[in-house]
């Protein structure tokens, strides 16, 4: 078997037997990859390797292809970066959940991907480290996540324009199809395309129009992806915010 090093952010797990996981990963050398890990629980040692797979988490690992199946399998796994708040939030808990259920339905190359990778992982790190802007940060990761996907907006926004979503881009007037995003829900997202994370606190939103904007976003999404509905998780994310 061919073995390597690695650092994955965790997006899902599922438990296989009492002592053992399935762990799907976005993986910095081999992009979107599961694997069968063993020996999460040891009691001799102490060591409780679950603690490491929540979702978002990022660990490193040396792992190794199998020759007979889809999962790889990996051992010495430890935490690449400790993330000193968002365990412990439960405002950044909710989007870290949510945010991985976005990568785990959507993202399924098996092959390296680095600037998607680096974008998710100083996404985990920002938002570990965000003193505010905090109830915007999802909507911003969408976004910017559509970059990855192929149909990040194709222009730049004008004033009073709306954003077509078949086209996927800015218009001046309303098309006959009329799915585009409302003025206001235009507006916002070149705000938020124009807008670093650590500025999203300069976006005073309601919860009206955070739940709005998601909804028009989610549907800008679903016209291009088949996998973006039910996401179980935002159901959550509306109610923390």
């Amino acid at each position: 078997m061919n073995k390597y090093k690695a650092k994955g952010i965790v997006l899902h797990s599922l438990k296989y037997s009492d002592n053992a996981l399935i762990l799907h990963l976005l993986t910095d050398t081999l992009g979107r990859q599961s694997y069968m890990i063993k020996g999460v629980k040891n009691a001799k040692t102490r060591s409780n390797k679950m603690a490491l797979m929540q979702p978002m988490f990022i660990i490193e690992f040396e792992g190794s292809e199998s020759k007979y199946g889809t999962l790889h399998t990996m051992k010495d796994v430890q935490s690449a970066v400790l993330l000193n708040r968002t365990p412990f939030d439960a405002r950044k808990s909710a989007i870290s959940i949510f945010m991985a259920e976005v990568i785990y339905r959507l993202i399924k190359e098996v092959e390296q991907n680095t600037y998607l990778f680096d974008f998710v992982y100083n996404s985990v790190v920002c938002l570990d480290n965000l003193n505010s802007g905090v109830s915007n940060f999802h909507l911003w990761f969408l976004v910017r996540l559509s970059s990855f996907l192929g149909f990040y907006p194709g222009n730049e926004y004008e004033e009073g324009s709306f954003f077509d979503i078949k086209e996927g881009v800015f218009v001046s007037s309303l098309p006959e199809h009329m799915m585009v995003l409302s003025s206001e829900n235009s507006l916002l997202l070149s705000r938020l395309m124009d807008c670093s994370a650590e500025d999203l606190s300069v976006l005073e939103l309601g919860r009206s129009q955070r739940s709005d904007f998601m909804n028009a976003l989610l549907l800008y999404f679903g016209y291009h992806l088949d996998n973006i509905d039910n996401i179980n998780s935002l159901k959550i994310l509306k109610e923390v915010f």
